[in-house]
């Protein structure tokens, strides 16, 4: 009997191995890295959050601030065929028909704000300030996608680690309807009990199925967030480590550094303070100054001038400041002090609900390392039950009922084991994600 129970592991472990090189055959080995690197590259949202962090670099510039002179250059060409008929003061009538006149002015001018009561400085600050929400942005699209492919890659390797123990459970299964029929082939077991265990084979079949059904479509979810072939093939990993060493105060430090959401709404306090500067500005003067280079030429068939040219430099200055607007200076900037306002608001709200989010998830760390911890001798305790079930199950000491009570229970705890780690997972995830020490 003890050569029969280790013939019959030797061949549940070349089930298992082959199980796994048929699986290595399916694809090659993607790793958290290669994940993770691959959306970097890929993702759709974070491309586009990259385009749009491009642009504002590109319009952070002196010259959008309104620093720098305008130079335009134009030219105007006028010209008329009219009758024309002029009377002198000596009575002289002088008459011509289809006179022709024309004019032709050209030239460049430049002209440069120089002074507006300092708003062209704080619209560039505002510009720079625009650009670090730019950043901001991108790195919370990044975060929060990498978070995504974290979860969803190991999501697969919880579901791989369930599908390994349904086929450890099949391999069981199918041990047991061998023995079931042995026995009644002998006539010690009844044809009941053969008709059970080919039930309990096909019901675990069908988990099987489902949970192969359930991998594959989470392996299309993942295939979609790296922005890639939903058809590509690939395994991951066979295990799911669980960083136990994290600290509440150590992610709350960090928190108030790094976590995108709290820094977008510090530099929307600061976009809401220099747009104040801005409607202040106006209550001083604007001072511009102005030059140009012309040409000019003027052509006509009747009068005392046919024909007239000049060309030369022009320039001045001109200075302007509001007395009066209808006290629209006094609306403007009461609106912007109660937007700064708003956003000192937002930056407290932000911060409880912070504080309150790493709590809460602290909590649920804590706990899920608890039950791997739990569920880890479970599963220990669980496959010792077994192999003296199975042991006593081929000596005819115990029922079928008992049997897959013990088969039954050993694949729940590993369910449940492999659901705990995976539980822990998400949380140190989450963790990290809020603290926005989220490695990619």
């Amino acid at each position: 009997m003890k050569r029969i129970f280790f013939s019959l592991l030797l061949l549940l472990g070349c089930l298992t191995q082959l199980n796994a090189q048929v699986s290595a055959q399916r694809g090659e080995l993607l790793t958290l890295e290669d994940a993770v690197k691959i959306a970097l590259e890929n993702n759709y949202d974070i491309r586009i959050s990259r385009n749009e962090l491009r642009i504002d670099e590109t319009n952070t510039d002196i010259g959008n601030a309104g620093m720098l002179p305008k130079v335009t250059a134009n030219i105007v060409d006028n010209n008329g065929i009219q009758n024309t008929s002029q009377t002198r003061s000596d009575g002289t009538v002088t008459s011509l028909n289809n006179a022709n006149n024309s004019s032709l002015n050209y030239g460049v001018g430049l002209d440069w704000t120089v002074f507006d009561g300092f708003r062209m400085f704080a619209r560039y600050d505002q510009l720079k300030e625009l650009k670090k929400l730019g950043e901001a942005e991108l790195k919370l699209t990044i975060i929060t996608k990498i978070s995504d492919v974290n979860e969803t890659y190991f999501d697969l390797v919880q579901q791989q680690q369930q599908l390994a123990a349904l086929d450890s459970t099949i391999v069981i299964s199918n041990q047991r309807l061998a023995l079931a029929q042995n026995r009644f082939t002998i006539g010690k077991a009844s044809k009941l009990e053969v008709l059970n265990a080919q039930v309990d084979l096909n019901t675990d079949t069908t988990t099987l199925l489902q949970q192969q059904e359930l991998y594959a479509n989470t392996k299309v979810v993942l295939n979609q967030l790296l922005a890639r072939d939903p058809k590509t093939d690939f395994k991951v990993i066979d295990a799911i480590p669980v960083d136990r060493t994290l600290q509440l105060e150590t992610l709350s430090a960090l928190a108030a550094k790094q976590n995108p959401q709290l820094q977008t709404q510090i530099i929307n306090k600061n976009v809401a303070e220099l747009q104040l500067k801005q409607v202040q500005a106006t209550r001083y003067p604007t001072v511009k100054l102005n030059t140009g280079y012309n040409f000019a030429d003027t052509r006509s068939s009747l009068g005392f001038t046919t024909q007239s040219s000049a060309n030369g430099l022009t320039y001045g200055f001109s200075a302007s400041m509001n007395l009066f607007d209808g006290f629209s200076q006094r609306r403007n900037e009461k609106v912007a002090k109660i937007a700064i306002e708003n956003a000192s608001i937002g930056i407290e709200q932000q911060n409880l609900a912070l504080n309150s989010q790493l709590a809460t998830a602290y909590q649920t760390y804590k706990t899920n390392i608890k039950l791997v911890e739990l569920e880890d001798k479970n599963e220990d305790i669980a496959r010792q039950n077994l192999d003296i079930t199975l042991e006593k199950f081929r000596i005819g000491t115990i029922t079928t009922f008992e049997f897959r009570t013990a088969q039954l229970n050993y694949v729940n705890a590993k369910v449940r084991n492999s659901n705990a780690q995976f539980e822990a997972k998400l949380s140190e995830i989450a963790l990290k994600e809020l603290a926005g020490n989220l490695t990619f």
